[in-house]
């Protein structure tokens, strides 16, 4: 995946820092498991693993995070949900209900990227399915994992009149998973930051899902803050990968097969409405205004979504 820059603050309304060095509320006390640590995820195609191909199928982080939870004499039960594609009302709807019942100790919730990459994009409404599955998760008694990511115009390279309104949903998205994550104590992992855009040999051929690096980092990343509170007693992952990376012929074959069906199917959806974003864009510089007025909008619509879902 391309380089690109961190995000940059969250709009003011969270900080603007990696939580973990932010001031948030103290972890909420849990009873420690007995025999077995039982982990679920949901979450979209970074928690199913792709970018990390081993014997045919996708791995990614949450398999190796899973292979570090549990003390000597536990064992540990791992479920991942996470489809590629999915939505936060996939998450809420769909994933969440078998996560519950699942009964998890940790649960993992990493969404938002590709609601970004709707014409449909409401911040308010990917406030109310994560906040629901969030408060439903914690209620129940399990440790939340969560992650702010980096916007996907900027890490794909696309020119700024269409990089920015991704640049700007994503930095929304971004407000409620920290506003969420400090509500509900969750293990935090800031992914949005320069230590991750700009290490390239993190990143897959196709620019937006991590390589077999990148997903081993996440998963060490998620280790050390679970550890740090008393939730991890294995073994860290290993950072290094156990496998080659893909040569040039191997990624150029998955950028024309899987890649142009991922282009073409957000074509008939992303494409029209960024095109129309990208003129409003326009629109305003050529007035002199900048994205000013569309960054105000764009807070407003945070703001309010904050207030409804999380009373804020």
């Amino acid at each position: 995946m391309a380089p690109g820059p961190a995000l940059g603050a969250v709009l003011g309304v969270v900080p603007a820092v990696p939580p973990a060095r932010a001031r948030v509320p103290p972890p909420r006390s849990r009873t420690a498991p007995t025999d077995t640590v039982r982990f679920v995820v949901l979450g979209d195609s970074l928690s199913e693993g792709v970018g990390d191909r081993v014997d045919g199928v996708w791995r990614g982080w949450a398999p190796l995070l899973a292979d570090g939870l549990a003390a000597e004499g536990q064992d540990t039960a791992f479920l991942n949900l996470a489809v590629s594609g999915a939505l936060s009302g996939d998450v809420a709807d769909r994933q969440g209900p078998r996560a519950l019942a699942f009964r998890p100790h940790l649960a993992s919730v990493v969404v938002g990227v590709n609601d970004t990459l709707r014409r449909t994009f409401d911040v308010g409404v990917l406030a109310r399915h994560l906040g629901r599955v969030c408060a439903d998760l914690d209620a129940a008694g399990a440790v939340l994992l969560t992650a702010c990511l980096p916007d996907p115009g900027r890490m794909l390279g696309l020119p700024p009149p269409l990089a920015r309104p991704l640049a700007r949903r994503q930095r929304s998205v971004n407000a409620v998973v920290h506003a969420l994550s400090a509500r509900h104590g969750a293990v935090h992992l800031h992914l949005a930051d320069d230590t991750w855009t700009e290490d390239r040999t993190l990143w897959s051929a196709d620019r937006l899902h991590p390589g077999e690096r990148g997903h081993r980092a996440v998963a060490e990343g998620f280790h050390r803050l679970l550890a740090d509170r008393g939730l991890a007693h294995g073994t860290p992952p290993a950072r290094e990968p156990a496998q080659p990376p893909p040569s040039r012929a191997e990624a150029a074959f998955w950028l024309a097969t899987a890649g142009t069906g991922w282009l073409l199917r957000r074509s008939h959806d992303l494409l029209p409405q960024l095109l129309l974003l990208a003129g409003a864009e326009l629109r305003h510089w050529a007035d002199g205004t900048g994205p000013a007025p569309l960054d105000a909008r764009a807070d407003a619509a945070l703001a309010a979504a904050l207030v409804a879902t999380m009373g804020r």
